[in-house]
C-alpha cells in the first residue's frame, strides 16, 4: 500500500496548524495554513517527529524522503541550506558559497533567494536557518524554530 496524502494538525507551539503532503512515501510538501484541510489526516509518523522536534526534541530529519522538484541551481541551493546544523543560522552569501555560486553575482544571488522562497519542505529543508532573507517558512513561523533551536 502507497503512502500518500495530506496531514496536518493543530500546533500550539507555532499557533497554526502544520500540513504535510506525503506522495510515495516521500515528503512532497510542508505548509503552516490558516486552517486544516477537510481532507486532511491527523496521523502520520513524520508528523508526529514534527511535533516531537516542536517540543524541542532535536532532529535534523536527515532520514526522511524528501521530494524535490526544482531547477539544479535551486536545487544546490536547498542541498546547502540542509547543511546548516540544528541551532545553527547562515545567510545568503554563505549559502552561495556552499551552493559554488557567487554571492557577488547578482544572478547567483537570485537564484539564491528564488530558491528559499520557493521550498516546497520547511523544516526539512530548513529556510529558518536563513536569517537574512525570507524563505517559504512564514516570518512568525521561522522565528520560532529558531528560538527552538536555541
Amino acid at each position: 500500500m502507497e503512502d500518500a496524502g495530506i496531514y496536518a494538525r493543530e500546533s500550539e507551539v507555532l499557533g497554526r496548524p502544520v500540513q504535510i503532503g506525503v506522495a510515495s512515501s516521500q515528503v512532497i510538501d510542508v505548509s503552516f495554513p490558516e486552517t486544516i484541510p477537510d481532507d486532511a489526516e491527523p496521523e502520520h509518523p513524520i508528523l508526529d517527529r514534527v511535533f516531537d522536534y516542536l517540543d524541542g526534541v532535536e532532529d535534523e530529519f536527515e532520514d526522511v524522503e524528501v521530494a524535490i522538484t526544482v531547477p539544479t541551481d535551486q536545487r544546490a541551493v536547498l542541498d546547502a541550506v540542509c547543511q546548516i546544523p540544528y541551532g545553527e543560522v547562515g545567510n545568503t552569501r554563505q549559502v552561495a558559497h556552499m551552493a559554488n555560486l557567487n554571492p557577488d553575482d547578482e544572478d547567483d544571488a537570485q537564484t539564491v533567494r528564488t530558491a528559499l522562497r520557493a521550498n516546497p519542505v520547511p523544516i526539512f529543508v530548513p529556510d529558518h536557518r536563513v536569517e537574512d532573507v525570507p524563505g517559504a517558512t512564514p516570518s512568525d513561523v521561522a522565528a520560532t524554530l529558531r528560538r527552538i533551536e536555541g
